[in-house]
């Protein structure tokens, strides 16, 4: 898993996501708990679903990754993941650096990016209808 050194590379993933610059073999699974973290403190306007639907869907496609009903942007997983970063951000203070909050993060069962499948069957998860819109969890409540 990747660690982040400084508060500075954390921001460096959130606004390459923004403008599009970031390099599609940096947005690994670390790197999208690091940029939500930076969004939920620094840019609240950009964590509306319609408004991270946006965001993410503009740097798949800028990045050469449709956004198909296989691939790309996955509504479910954004929001639950935005859900478990906001709740894990909640719970430091405000003053807490972002990298000691997201090397706390990754070192939780959140490190693991099959976490969501505690939650949601695989098949439910990957359905056409959950890539498309916020699918409930089927198999146990999210804990945030």
């Amino acid at each position: 898993m990747t660690s982040f050194a400084s508060d500075a590379a954390i921001e460096r993933i959130a606004l390459g996501v923004i403008d599009r610059t970031l390099p599609k073999p940096e947005w690994t699974h670390a790197a999208h708990f690091a940029a939500a973290l930076w969004l939920l403190r620094y840019r609240r306007d950009l964590t509306t679903a319609p408004a991270i639907k946006g965001l993410i869907s503009a740097y798949n496609e800028a990045t050469n990754t449709p956004n198909t009903d296989t691939g790309g942007y996955h509504h479910t997983i954004t929001l639950a993941s935005m859900g478990a970063a906001s709740a894990h951000l909640a719970a430091y203070p405000e003053t807490a650096s972002l990298h000691c909050v997201l090397d706390a993060l990754l070192a939780s069962p959140l490190r693991r990016p099959e976490w969501l499948l505690d939650y949601w069957s695989r098949e439910t998860l990957f359905s056409v209808a959950a890539r498309r819109d916020w699918t409930p969890p089927d198999l146990a409540p999210l804990p945030f």
